[in-house]
């Protein structure tokens, strides 16, 4: 149920948006009269404010019509402002678009393109200033008045309702009040705190709840005006293909979008943007391997190679061998089939007891002694993965996708965990621009896990921008 706070402020926003709209129209005739503007660009077009205001005044409510196809009045209080920013940017992209092609069409319109640019770039700021404002308005009310505030009421009692009391409880701002929680689909006790308390949502978590209870709560909730959801199973929302087999419907789960032409699609991009990678960070490589050369010579250790090659799990389990650049004294990275390698294996077994910061199959070593001194820079800064990006060409390796494991960390595995070998390891992944390796293994396996099930080009494109900001941020251990 939308509350009349919400529709209010979602009615604003209407008018709200086309008085920005023409203010940043105004302004942009305006800057383009500055003598400073027209000593740097002498106006090649002279026409009147009246016509130039005509126009706009055409131009504001197609504006309107493409920001509400974009879905920019959405009635709700806790909408996140970066996410509606861009929104705001790219309806107003199209907007943009719309007005040069009918210029090209309609000449007798003005063609000054730097009106044009101007008052693109004067729209997405005051637009998304002006909303910026009503937002916190909005926001300061439903916290500080409780304007705007849903009543819910939480049906079953399990972990993931306990998570979400504890979350709603501990965040005001995201517009719920809970007043109540009960075990079962009691259509009385639900009336009976409707009555008292007033309900306006209702959140359901309960696997035993039937479907004739479920139907009946459904159509209470529909005759009342009371929003229902629902916590589905792990089937319910699985992604599924129907069809018919045999003369009967048949349905199929689809385990991940990664099959066929998205395989392919995935691939081709993993060829191409680790291609352009290694040649732009190439420098950068150089540079590190010269830097690993030069304190293997001053540690008199001529034959320490530069990179080293740490045998992994891939798709399907395949073992293959992950480059990265040597940040560990060379006798800590030897063969573990040699007398030296298995003693390296044995100390580092010990530091995993005495100094891992990790809980499950993966281990974390805090203050690991064996680094050297540039090893101990570039792997706080994970310059150490660059060398990833010619696994990725090679096609052992994504660019997204989960980190590969070792063989001892996977035989750690329980059962389920192996959906992580489903599709091929990754450079970076939703656990690492979510927390990187700040998590504990079983949230990034809820987070890899949740990729691979809503895998998209558009997804693996996000997280690489995401990973470029934190890339070269320092890890606290």
């Amino acid at each position: 149920m939308k509350k009349r706070s919400e529709l209010f402020f979602s009615a604003i926003q209407v008018p709200m948006d086309a008085a920005m709209l023409l203010l940043a129209a105004l302004s942009a005739f305006a800057i383009r009269n500055i003598p400073e503007i027209i000593a740097l660009k002498p106006k090649l077009y002279n026409f009147p404010l009246d016509s130039y205001l005509n126009i706009i005044l055409t131009i504001i409510p197609l504006a309107l019509l493409i920001y509400a196809v974009e879905g920019l009045y959405n009635i709700k209080v806790t909408r996140k402002f970066w996410y509606e920013a861009m929104k705001v940017f790219s309806a107003t992209s199209i907007v943009l678009v719309v007005i040069i092609v009918t210029i090209f069409l309609k000449r007798e319109w003005f063609s000054s393109r730097f009106i044009i640019l101007a008052g693109w770039i004067l729209t997405v700021v005051y637009v998304t200033m002006g909303r910026y404002i009503l937002q916190k308005i909005q926001r300061y009310l439903l916290e500080t008045r409780g304007m705007g505030v849903h009543r819910l009421l939480l049906i079953g009692r399990n972990g993931k309702m306990d998570q979400i009391l504890k979350l709603i409880k501990h965040n005001a701002s995201l517009g719920y009040k809970i007043v109540g929680h009960i075990e079962t689909g009691s259509i009385r006790a639900i009336r009976e705190i409707k009555a008292e308390k007033g309900v306006d949502e209702i959140i359901v978590c309960d696997a035993l709840l039937t479907d004739e209870e479920q139907e009946k709560l459904i159509d209470y909730c529909a005759i009342n005006n009371v929003s229902y959801k629902f916590i589905p199973t792990k089937l319910q929302t699985a992604k599924f293909e129907a069809g018919i087999f045999n003369g009967e419907p048949i349905i199929e789960i689809k385990h991940t979008p990664l099959e066929g032409w998205g395989k392919i699609l995935k691939r081709t991009f993993d060829i191409i943007s680790s291609s352009i990678l290694i040649l732009i960070l190439s420098p950068l490589m150089l540079l590190v391997s010269l830097l690993i050369k030069f304190e293997s010579l001053f540690e008199n250790r001529k034959g320490a190679p530069i990179i080293y090659k740490n045998e992994r799990i891939g798709s399907d389990g395949k073992k293959f061998n992950v480059f990265k650049f040597r940040y560990m004294k060379w006798e800590f990275c030897t063969d573990p089939n040699t007398k030296e390698g298995k003693k390296a294996l044995e100390y580092e077994k010990e530091l995993i007891e005495k100094l891992s910061i990790k809980k499950g199959p993966l281990y974390k070593i805090k203050n690991d002694p064996r680094k050297t001194r540039v090893g101990a820079f570039i792997e706080r800064y994970s310059i150490d993965e660059l060398p990833q990006f010619f696994n990725v060409l090679f096609g052992d390796m994504s660019l997204v996708g989960p980190r590969p494991h070792q063989e001892r960390e996977v035989e750690k595995y329980n059962e389920y965990h192996r959906r992580l070998l489903t599709i091929k390891p990754g450079v970076t992944g939703m656990a690492q621009v979510s927390g990187r390796s700040d998590l504990e293994f079983e949230d990034e396996y809820k987070l890899d896990v949740f990729y691979i099930e809503n895998w998209s080009l558009w997804q693996d494109i996000q997280i690489c921008l995401k990973t470029a900001l934190v890339l070269f941020k320092k890890r606290k251990n």
